[in-house]
């Protein structure tokens, strides 16, 4: 029997987890997922569309090319270019012969258009590490401790029953021990459940969420307006008539009316707007389901901690209304779930309590290691029929 009760000692000492946990949870992951690859997506895409730009403008020189007149001089023709290219305007007639004009700024302007849209795309980031982030860090620093740390109880727990039970002479009054204090709930541990319950009240966490996921479905749909708008405009248009004639030019005879000029960076322009229409359209759907995740509860995390004590969330239908930082807060237990030591031990335990035969005498971490230490998760029967024989 000694040898039983140690080797069910050492089985209590190796499940105990390690005290020390400052530096693990430095690195705690404060966005999920999917919102980091959105937030990458969103902010690099336009960066590397701007760097493909700037690459093409100085690797080609100048983005239009004019057609002068033949009896136009280098120095002539390259200031019709600069000209027309600050001008950037297409003179077109009428049926009435009337010249009316198109602006092609957009051409101009893209990759500064792209730089602001890789900014705007920063500004929810920008909302969430400052309003949110420094609560939710705190928040998940307590949840992963406490968690862990009522593990180490529930352990502890079991290998002082496992004491009393090797010191103690009289089998009945420690199962009478035992059942007293199961019924005035000593083993529970209400601190982090009310805690957790709270957080159903609190809003702020899942408000910074809706709007930084808000702010980018706003962003998107401007780019989108903005694309359609201006781009579509001129987005097949490779020539235009360039007037220079304004200034002291405006009188000279032998310079043409208008010249006709060629966007040569008209493909990367293209480019650019497809592939940014592309990328924010399969960028939509992910931020939907960012947001639809909000409207229902993750119970998996749950379903596993409910094998401590006091833990009992879902068995007790405390859950109500998915949108609040509860449900925030186990999005984020999930994703720092390598951070928690205690969901691997309780994984396993919930696997063998599946496959065990006395299912209805186990309910928390206390039962099933009582019963891996070698003690009964309840009172045994023959103690029962003893003391009903004693008093009949």
């Amino acid at each position: 029997m000694s040898l039983a009760h140690t080797a069910a000692e050492y089985m209590l000492s190796d499940a105990l987890l390690p005290d020390r946990r400052g530096p693990r949870l430095k690195g705690l992951r404060l966005e999920l997922p999917l919102d980091r690859m959105v937030k990458f997506v969103a902010m690099g895409f336009p960066l590397l569309l701007m760097s493909l730009a700037f690459a093409q403008e100085f690797s080609s020189g100048s983005p239009i090319s004019c057609f002068c007149p033949s009896n136009f001089s280098i120095r002539q023709a390259a200031y019709v270019d600069s000209s027309c290219w600050d001008a950037l305007v297409h003179h077109e007639q009428d049926e009435s012969g009337q010249y009316r004009t198109k602006s092609l700024w957009p051409h101009k302007a893209l990759p500064y258009s792209l730089l602001a849209l890789a900014v705007a795309m920063y500004l929810p980031v920008l909302l969430w590490q400052y309003a949110a982030v420094p609560a939710l860090s705190s928040d998940l620093r307590f949840i992963i401790s406490e968690l862990d740390k009522s593990y180490n109880r529930a352990i502890r727990l079991v290998q002082h029953m496992l004491k009393i039970w090797q010191e103690g002479s009289d089998p009945h009054a420690f199962w009478d021990e035992l059942e007293k204090a199961r019924k005035e709930r000593y083993f529970e541990f209400p601190l982090l459940e009310r805690y957790l319950a709270c957080k159903q009240r609190s809003h702020s966490l899942v408000a910074a969420y809706l709007l930084r996921n808000s702010l980018l479905l706003f962003f998107t749909s401007a780019t989108y307006l903005y694309l359609g708008h201006f781009h579509l405009d001129v987005f097949f248009q490779e020539e235009f008539s360039c007037s220079i004639k304004t200034g002291l030019l405006r009188g000279e005879t032998h310079i043409p009316d208008l010249i006709t000029c060629r966007l040569t960076s008209l493909s990367v322009f293209q480019i650019v707007s497809l592939s940014s229409v592309a990328i924010y359209t399969l960028l939509v759907p992910v931020i939907i389901y960012n947001l639809t995740r909000l409207c229902r509860w993750d119970k998996r995390l749950l379903s596993i901690y409910e094998m401590l004590p006091a833990f009992d969330l879902l068995s007790r239908k405390m859950l109500g209304c998915p949108i609040n930082d509860l449900n925030v807060i186990l999005l984020f237990l999930r994703a720092n779930v390598s951070e928690l030591i205690s969901f691997s031990w309780l994984s396993v335990l919930c696997a063998l309590k599946d496959t065990t035969t006395q299912k209805h005498n186990i309910d928390t971490v206390v039962d099933f290691m009582t019963l891996l230490a070698g003690l009964e998760p309840s009172k045994p029967k023959h103690l029962t029929h003893g003391m009903c024989d004693e008093n009949p």
